[in-house]
Formats: structure tokens, sequence, C-alpha cells
């Protein structure tokens, strides 16, 4: 197999580009070249997908068995379709991940692969529009523009050559949206720790490794594929955060808060305490045609530990702005569970 992987040098991209070595394969990473890294194996093409220059140059490195694009949550649709025009005659398939946000009810509904995905036309402005009658809990423009490139990539290609993959959260070793490391770093400090909710809340984190492995599955795979990316249910808040006290060693005491104290206390959901949402729908999600089409999900215990031995070993994420946004004030905490005694 020959692939190109879009964006090879961030959390996900490397995990498909370490493997696809593994199994022998030959591949081209596309990124800017700017910050992340090269996984060893993979041969590096640099340029910028938002330049029609660069995608020209790029489809000369072709042919490829398969695209997995992994890099497109900051692009309009419009510039994904350039990008799938360009490749297209150089590539037999493209995996294309995207998110369980294109769907209408997300983060409110129960979610399967047939749910309705928000009406966008591909490589128009239509997808900065906010959509009539939206009321879900997340920026709803976000949703639209993903189900607008993810037309781009069918328009492009056709419905046969085309796998649309839709995860949830993704976690596990190199995050830079800082999720985890921070309930790592949170449990690691000890003492009373704010914990969300109930403890019991389901939650369906995917571990980046196996959503790498059923990328490079889907592209050996044939005809029109769409799944959903999700732990399967039993997996919880309080795993979760026990887990992350267990294997730092902490002495940490988790204090579960109940939801209304939180809102009262204007707590942002998400994000001051990530993976916190009340929203019924966040973890009712449909993976099973994914699981029936070989996708495995690893203990999330077992993300949590793999994660902190990374971080133990001095690794730190590529710098993004999004880390900066989670994690809660500990003189908020403080206060917080001061009130609940």
């Amino acid at each position: 197999m020959r692939i190109l992987v879009l964006g090879g040098g961030w959390f996900l991209g490397p995990a498909v580009v370490a493997g696809a070595v593994t199994r022998g394969w030959e591949v081209n990473t596309f990124t800017r070249g700017r910050s992340g890294r090269t996984v060893p194996g993979a041969i590096a093409v640099h340029g910028d997908r938002e330049r029609p220059e660069d995608l020209a140059r790029l489809a000369e490195h072709g042919p490829w068995d398969a695209v997995i694009d992994t890099s497109a949550s900051a692009l309009s649709s419009r510039d994904v379709l350039a990008g799938a025009r360009a490749l297209e005659p150089v590539a037999n398939r493209y995996i294309y991940v995207s998110t369980v946000a294109v769907y209408e009810g997300w983060p409110i509904e129960p979610l399967n692969p047939d749910s309705a995905v928000w009406e966008a036309l591909a490589g128009t402005d239509q997808e900065l529009e906010q959509p009539p009658g939206a009321t879900s809990g997340i920026n709803p423009i976000y949703g639209r523009r993903k189900a607008g490139t993810e037309r781009a990539v069918v328009e492009a290609f056709g419905l046969a050559r085309t796998s649309l993959l839709r995860p949830g959260v993704l976690l596990g070793p190199g995050e830079y949206v800082g999720r985890l490391p921070w309930w790592l770093n949170r449990a690691k400090r000890g003492g009373r720790i704010l914990a969300p909710g109930d403890p019991s809340r389901s939650i369906q984190p995917v571990d980046v490794r196996d959503t790498a492995v059923f990328a490079l599955d889907q592209a050996q795979r044939v005809g029109h594929q769409v799944h959903n990316l999700a732990a399967p249910i039993g997996e919880t808040m309080g795993g979760l955060l026990q887990a992350c006290v267990d294997v730092t060693g902490s002495n940490g005491t988790l204090v579960w808060v109940q939801d209304e104290v939180l809102l009262r206390h204007g707590l942002r959901q998400w994000t001051e305490l990530p993976l916190w949402w009340t929203h019924p729908g966040t973890s009712a999600i449909d993976s099973s045609s994914a699981v029936a089409a070989g996708f495995v999900s690893r203990p999330l215990a077992d993300t949590v530990a793999d994660t902190w031995a990374w971080l133990s070993e001095g690794n730190r994420p590529v710098p993004h702005r999004r880390w900066a946004k989670h994690g809660l004030d500990p003189a908020k905490e403080h206060a917080i569970l001061a009130s609940v005694g």
C-alpha cells in the first residue's frame, strides 16, 4: 500500500503514519512543516492546503492507494473541495476523519450513522451562516462547516471511493487540546479534587491510536463507509478520574459535586472541567457499525496510563491555543469545594 496522510505532524496524523509504517506501507505526509514532527519511515512533503500551487506540486508525488485526511478541522469546504479535486486523479480512495458535530442532534440526542446531518453545500459560504432553528449546545456553525467538508470529499471522489469517520473525543499520547493532560496533572497535585456531576455518567472518548488503526483499515476497504467512533457504553467519568488518581500515585480525594451546583457557580461545560457536559446525547453515540467493521476501542484506563507515561517521559504536545481554554482555576475550585463542605 502507498498512502498520503494529510496532516502527519500532530496527534492523530503521527499515529496514522506510525501504524502505516509498522504495516510496511509507503507513506507520504503533507504538512506546512512549521510544527509537529515527521515520523521516521515517512516521506514528508511540505506545503499549504489553501494554496493551489502547493496542491498541484503534492499531486506530482502520487499515485496513492488512499488519502487519509486528519487535518481539515480548520479548513472551509471550499479548501477541502479544491484539495480533493487536486488529488482525485492520483488517489484511489479518500478516508476523511470528520466529527460527530456534523449531526444536527449533537449533543442533545442519541446518534447513529443515519442521524440527520447539517445541511451544507460544498464549496460555498453557506457553512459560515447560523443554521435556522439551531439548538445545539456547541457552535452549530462548526458542525455545518464540517458537514460541508464531508460533502466536498464525496463530491470530488464519489460515494464509492470515500469513508467518513466521525469520532467524538480523541484522547491519548500526544493530545494537544489539553483535556486528559489537565486531569492527570490535577490528580497529581492531590488534595480535594472537584469532580463534576455523577461518577456513573457515561463517557465515550476513544484512543487516538485505535482511531488510527481503523482509518488504516478503511484504506483497504471498498465502497462507501460511514462510521461513528466512540467507546462502548460502560466507560464512566468516575472511572476516568479514578484512573487519573491511581496512575499518578496521587493522595487526592475525588469530591463529586452535583451539576446544578457547578452551573450555579457559572462553570463552563466541556472546558473548565474537561469532558464534563450535561447534555444527554454527549455519550449516546452508536458506534456499532464501526465495531462490526473491525473497530476496537481499548479500555479508557489504558489510555490514561499511556498518556501519563508519555507525559512523565518529558514529552509535550504541539503548542496549541486550545490548551489554555481547558482547566479550572485553583481558587475557583477551592471556593466551590468550600461551598459544599
